[in-house]
């Protein structure tokens, strides 16, 4: 299965929907976003993609009724998802994780910096970097792969 992972969109609609498009592509099943969606409107944008999405409430995130009406599901980090046999930790900031959150999980997913990287230790621990871009000028999103656990860096530029 994949699996698109999005974070810090920030109300950047166009890439948004570049990044929905680029899931497409690739035949992503779910949808994980790691924090700072921002606005209902971007939530409206990213259920335009008609997948199951997996959300958490990052540090921006201020109308969070909006989000959930939207979301279903969302909440605080850290979220523990179990998607086609595979244990995802899912939170905004890499401090919200302990290490005894991260015992037994498969791969961690952070936001929050806006920087992209992917750590190769166990579990993985990923961040797909900034797709709104506001901060660094890099719109980035990932792609999983539940089978071979393996990770695509994707650039929206």
């Amino acid at each position: 299965m994949k699996i698109g992972i999005i974070s810090d969109t920030h109300d950047n609609i166009p890439k948004i929907k570049k990044a929905l498009a680029a899931f497409a592509a690739r035949k992503c099943e779910a949808l994980i976003h790691a924090g700072d969606v921002i606005s209902p409107f971007a939530a409206k944008a990213l259920r335009a993609a008609k997948l199951p999405i997996h959300a958490i409430y990052g540090n921006n995130d201020g109308e969070r009724k909006g989000l959930a009406d939207l979301l279903p599901g969302i909440c605080d980090g850290p979220r523990l998802l179990e998607i086609d046999g595979r244990k995802i930790l899912v939170a905004h900031s890499i401090a919200q994780i302990t290490e005894q959150a991260k015992a037994g999980v498969d791969l961690v997913i952070v936001g929050h910096t806006h920087v992209a990287g992917l750590e190769r230790t166990k579990p993985l621990v990923l961040n797909p970097g900034e797709c709104g871009g506001w901060l660094y000028g890099r719109h980035t999103v990932a792609v999983l792969d539940t089978a071979r656990m393996a990770i695509e860096e994707i650039s929206l530029d």
